[in-house]
């Protein structure tokens, strides 16, 4: 393990060209799992003006087109006015507040922004919409969930940009605190830093959970930062009368700062130089510069996630079956309708006890929730456990997976466990499971299997390379010779040509590519060409 003393709660960062990854750690063992493509599209989050193309009454929903290859889908209860259920009303007035400044691109939000208001003075359903949004009407629109298979992203009319430590509403009067804050104290003095803030006219405000203990300057200065956002927003250059992307969801490296940087996390490891730079910075702005102390480049050959176990762990991921503590497994399948979750007691002679079967249910509820999180499904979640006969048993269960979900930032609704022995559960999701973003269906099987997408092969050859290279440095004659399924080769020449030879000057050694039909598409060799010898 990295690091002289083993820290408790870890990130581990791995950053590259193609791909960030980000790894949640408790005591080693890694609790969350996030990635990010380099080439991922409508983020949840991010904001568009957008034109209505389609109305579908059937279906009870709007497809708007926003400029990507597919139209959103913008369901009609999410054009109605609303309010969040995220916070508990402050207050609900103007007061110390300042106008809003006339700005080019508003001229042109104008139209959108007065419909908005008027519907909020309005008492509609959703059979009004279609009279009051005809198709070619323009509006504004927010991603709440991305492109999933064959779906476009969804859409929402209920405009919101997170901070830190605050959530801007630019369309809502309204101020907030979030019910996740509890105790009466810190309530009472963040209602009043919340009142004391001078939150221009026309927008809303919901403190955040992450705002607990922090002083009234970093509340401000989240404040501050987000309505300068919205600043840029309005004052962009875009083309009139066309879609157009407003506001861009930060990276995975921003989030993770802003999200979950908390006073609970021992340390942050990130092995790419201008990574750590950039992280650095963004702590010190967020949190204050005291907190970069936390911060600590990776700077060996070994890959940060060998060096932290988090690779291993992250292969689990992956596989069907989990085995628990204790004995017994759970078998989890990701289909286009549910999730389906099987919990097991293992092979066992003769019947087994009901204290066995409790404690490989409770085990199945840890495993379940940390791979809900691990592999960021969600949807319908359906849970086959072993059948218990007792009710309190059965109570037992159902509690704990309760209290499991509540620490998921993503929002869950667990039902009982049926007659059946079945627990029906959901979780919120925005976008492609892990599963999905790292495969392509298999064409080898018409879709029944799972390979990597030519772009992770391409992403485990560099990091390859890149740790033999760093291995070798001193070996300045050291040429290698890649051998790989034509498919990956493909993509080597040409969309990852520029980062190839970005590896090569930066090592200064010589490698070539040549295509091998036999191989899988996701093997590849690594050869020395002078002595024939595999890495």
């Amino acid at each position: 393990m990295f690091g002289k003393a083993k820290k408790q709660r870890q990130i581990i960062i791995n950053s590259e060209k193609l791909e960030t990854r980000v790894a949640f750690l408790n005591s080693g063992k890694l609790e969350e799992y996030k990635l990010e493509r380099s080439d991922a599209a409508s983020a949840p989050g991010s904001v568009y003006i957008g034109r209505i193309v389609n109305i579908e009454t059937t279906l009870q929903a709007a497809f708007v087109d926003i400029g990507e290859d597919r139209n959103a889908f913008l369901p009609f209860r999410e054009m109605l006015p609303a309010t969040s259920d995220m916070a508990e009303s402050i207050r609900n007035s103007d007061k110390n507040s300042t106008e809003k400044p006339q700005t080019p691109l508003s001229r042109r939000l104008d139209k959108i922004v007065s419909r908005i208001k008027n519907l909020k003075a309005k008492r509609l359903t959703e059979k009004d919409i279609p009279n009051l949004f005809p198709v070619g009407t323009e509006i504004l629109l927010q991603i709440v969930k991305g492109p999933i298979g064959n779906k476009g992203p969804r859409g929402t009319m209920e405009i919101s940009l997170a901070g830190r430590y605050i959530v801007l509403l630019p369309f809502a009067d309204t101020i907030g605190l979030s019910r996740k804050i509890e105790d009466k104290k810190e309530r009472t003095r963040l209602k009043q830093i919340m009142n004391e803030l001078q939150i221009p006219k026309g927008f809303g405000c919901i403190c955040r959970t992450n705002a607990e203990e922090r002083k009234k300057v970093f509340l401000k200065r989240d404040l501050d930062t987000l309505l300068e956002l919205w600043n840029r927003m309005e004052t962009a250059d875009i083309k009139p009368g066309y879609p157009a992307l407003l506001y861009k969801e930060p990276t995975l490296l921003e989030k993770t700062v802003r999200d979950s940087l908390t006073e609970d996390i021992d340390e942050v490891v990130i092995d790419d130089k201008n990574g750590f730079a950039y992280v650095k910075t963004l702590m010190t702005r967020i949190a204050g510069s005291s907190i970069t102390r936390k911060l600590t480049h990776y700077k060996k050959a070994n890959p940060v996630f060998d060096a932290y176990n988090v690779e291993e762990q992250i292969n689990s991921i992956f596989e069907r079956v989990v085995h628990l503590d204790g004995g017994g497994y759970i078998c989890i399948d990701e289909t286009e309708a549910l999730i389906s979750i099987d919990v097991n007691t293992g092979v066992r002679k003769g019947k087994d006890h009901p204290e066995t079967i409790l404690h490989t249910n409770l085990a199945a509820c840890v495993e379940i929730a940390r791979h809900l999180r691990l592999r960021d499904i969600g949807g319908l979640v359906v849970v086959d456990f072993i059948d218990m006969r007792s009710q309190k048993d059965r109570d037992m269960v159902l509690k704990l997976m309760r209290k499991l979900v509540r620490e998921d930032r993503a929002k869950s609704t667990v039902l009982p466990i049926s007659r059946l022995g079945l627990m029906q559960m959901t979780r919120q999701r925005e976008g492609e499971s892990v599963l999905a973003t790292v495969f392509d269906p298999c064409p080898y099987c018409e879709g029944k299997g799972k390979i990597e997408s030519a772009t992770t092969v391409s992403v485990h050859i560099q990091r390859r390379l890149k740790e033999i290279l760093a291995r070798h440095q001193r070996h300045r004659d050291l040429a290698l010779r890649v051998f790989v399924h034509p498919s990956i080769l493909a993509r080597l020449k040409n969309e990852d040509n520029a980062l190839i030879t970005e590896l090569e000057n930066q090592y200064g050694h010589m490698l070539s590519f040549r295509a091998d039909p036999a191989l899988h598409h996701s093997k590849f060799r690594i050869i020395d060409p002078d002595t024939d010898t595999e890495f």
